[in-house]
């Protein structure tokens, strides 16, 4: 079996929806998939800071199984974890939401496979998903590929923590996330559990950056992450664009080829709304 895990609330419905499609829809296995998403009610902090829905679960494990009988879903509520291991920690109000934190709780969930990947939720899969996940990570606590800016404004190998591949008996041993935990719980960090991962590692994989493309898309990209990046025309800024956002993935990158997983979004994200509506009738 598959091992992927996801973190966040209902927001990040749409990002796990378009991220789970572009993952079934380009690789080519008869081998199950299991979905792990982290999730909490944090609304101590925000209102809308509110666990994902059992709904919104439910349909994933619908939309799902249509690909594998076998492929499934598993919510892990990890509210009780997070107030005791972070629970007004200096990094609560980080610039990214406190839920980035929660892989940081992966070794302390019960049952989680030696292998597991995770994966932020803005992320869209180009190619088959076996070249990322069939890595051998023996002797290493996780793969990550390179952080586009922070390799160079921090160091040559700073890693990107949006595509983790981890190896949790090797971090086990290491002690890799009780430090970063500690970390986050005693420092204030400008990249919070990014930058508590990095200075915990002992021993890391380098991977290519064809598996976490944060700024381009080139034909051998395997993961296409859409996270904040810097554009210099009409004017140097910052945009934030998501591959849920389709009109601007047409207008602003001119992407194409990943019409077949976001026009199946926008199917499903209907049928969701419209399910959800009858049930409040």
């Amino acid at each position: 079996m598959i091992h992927i895990l996801f973190s966040g609330n209902g927001k990040v419905f749409d990002g796990m929806l378009t991220c789970v499609l572009s993952i079934l829809k380009r690789t080519q296995t008869t081998e199950p998939f299991c979905f792990y998403v982290f999730t909490m009610n944090l609304t101590r902090v925000k209102p809308e800071y509110t666990a994902i829905s059992d709904a919104q679960i439910a349909f994933f494990n619908e939309v799902v199984q249509q690909y594998n009988p076998a492929n499934e879903v598993r919510k892990v509520d990890v509210t009780e974890l997070y107030e005791r291991e972070f629970g007004h920690c200096p990094n609560e109000g980080a610039y990214c939401s406190p839920y980035t934190l929660l892989r940081l709780l992966a070794d302390l969930v019960p049952g989680m496979p030696d292998k597991l990947l995770y994966l932020d939720a803005d992320i869209l899969f180009n190619g088959d998903i076996r070249q990322l996940y069939d890595i051998d990570v023996t002797g290493y606590e996780y793969a990550a590929a390179r952080d586009h800016y922070g390799k160079y404004l921090i160091h040559p190998n700073y890693i990107n923590a949006g595509v983790l591949l981890f190896n949790m008996t090797q971090m086990a041993q290491n002690d890799l996330l009780a430090k970063a935990r500690h970390l986050i719980q005693t420092k204030k960090l400008v990249f919070a559990d990014q930058s508590a991962i990095y200075r915990s590692t002992t021993r890391k994989k380098m991977l290519p950056q064809r598996f976490n493309d944060q700024k381009f898309l080139h034909r051998h990209t395997v993961v296409r992450h859409f996270s904040k990046r810097l554009f210099y025309l009409p004017y140097p800024h910052t945009a934030n664009i998501k591959q849920w956002q389709v009109s601007d993935i047409h207008r602003i990158f001119h992407y194409y080829c990943f019409d077949d997983i976001l026009y199946e979004y926008i199917y499903l994200k209907r049928k969701f709304e419209n399910q959800t509506k009858e049930q409040t009738l």
